[in-house]
């Protein structure tokens, strides 16, 4: 019987750093080469990101698609247009996934019937502070999301990364492109709400290289508020309690200072709250690097509380700033197309021939260097 048709596609930005060794392991699976075909969707790199694809001894069989928008959303949905295979399979810039990937999200899917499958994020840290924030990334403190923290296969919310049938993503429309972050998230909840079913498999084994930095870790999770604020005023029934951990945290102790002055309560109320994270980050601290080699525990001790802060501080503080500035992304959005479609703003415009122009002369410039 021959192979499903696997599309496997990226959405990337300037990733000239780690972009060839993604492309490498996606480049080396196990299942059949002729029935992949590897799309990325390069959102105006400015790094050599185009370069450094072009670089690779197989570069011919890689297409680039510009996403001039440079929104993920808007890339993965790129993407999938010009994707021809029966299964579409997502793999992130910073991602190494292992050579039985593919094969492993072809086989879930007809085993399952799930209409999503993704597998457990494996962060991995290249530096002090890295190895710190990859450490955190797998304790319920941090991110309580089964992917990060659970190793047992089950159906559950949402999955790093995903593998579908080509036929859900196009009858649901795609990825939502007024969503900056969090469009998995969102995507997820369509699934389960049209009465598909999402499944997480440890089978599924990649390696995600995190955040190396406190300021990148604290950019990122003021992005992951915003988003989810979004897809939360879009879907109220999408929140789960564990998502408003971090907001109510950051709003007990804003209402808390506002009113230290006022009311002896407050005081008491913010020096409960903070002792009681403190001894839970404490808690949680020890249980990150319980095992770990002795050379690592001490520069983890004192790094990890530090991130459990700027994860829930930075969170929870992008959630209240998405939902307060609602108003203005509102009647920005009054301008823009419909949400989740798969053509995003380009549809039939000039803007989306100007799109296809640019995706063919890339497309010959890596023909005619290869000699493909």
């Amino acid at each position: 019987m021959s192979e499903a048709v696997v599309s496997i596609i990226l959405a990337v930005r300037n990733e000239e750093r780690f972009i060839a060794r993604t492309l490498d392991a996606v480049l080396h699976q196990e299942y059949p080469l002729e029935a992949m075909e590897i799309l990325v969707a390069d959102g105006a790199s400015d790094d050599g990101t185009t370069d450094a694809i072009r670089a690779l001894d197989v570069a011919g069989r890689i297409r680039i698609i510009p996403n001039p928008r440079r929104i993920q959303a808007a890339g993965l949905n790129l993407a999938m247009q010009h994707a021809h295979g029966d299964i579409i399979v997502r793999v992130d810039g910073h991602t190494v996934i292992a050579p039985d990937y593919v094969r492993q999200c072809v086989a879930l899917l007809h085993q399952t019937g799930a209409w999503n499958v993704g597998g457990c994020m494996h962060p991995i840290g290249l530096t002090p502070m890295g190895r710190a924030i990859a450490a955190a990334g797998t304790t319920v403190f941090a991110v309580p999301s089964a992917f990060h923290v659970s190793s047992t296969a089950q159906y559950t919310d949402t999955v790093y990364m995903g593998a579908w049938p080509r036929t859900v993503l196009l009858a649901l429309g795609g990825f939502d492109e007024h969503l900056r972050t969090n469009e998995d998230y969102e995507l997820n909840y369509r699934i389960r709400r049209a009465g598909g079913r999402i499944y997480l498999s440890p089978a599924l084994r990649s390696s995600y290289i995190c955040r190396q930095t406190l300021p990148t870790l604290a950019r990122q999770y003021l992005s992951y508020g915003v988003g989810k604020a979004d897809t939360m005023r879009k879907y109220p029934a999408s929140l789960r309690p564990r998502q408003l951990v971090a907001p109510a945290f950051v709003a007990i102790l804003v209402s808390s200072l506002a009113f230290w002055l006022i009311s002896p309560v407050t005081r008491v109320l913010l020096l409960t709250a903070l002792l009681s994270y403190c001894l839970l980050s404490v808690a949680f601290s020890l249980s990150a690097v319980w095992l770990r080699r002795p050379a690592y525990v001490l520069g983890l001790l004192w790094r990890l509380p530090l991130i459990y802060l700027t994860i829930h501080l930075c969170w929870g503080t992008g959630f209240w700033f998405g939902l307060l500035s609602s108003a203005v992304r509102r009647r920005d959005r009054a301008h823009e197309g419909a949400p989740g479609s798969t053509r995003g703003n380009a549809g039939g415009s000039g803007e989306w021939r100007l799109v296809m122009q640019e995706t063919v002369r890339i497309e010959a410039g890596v023909e005619e260097r290869h000699g493909s």
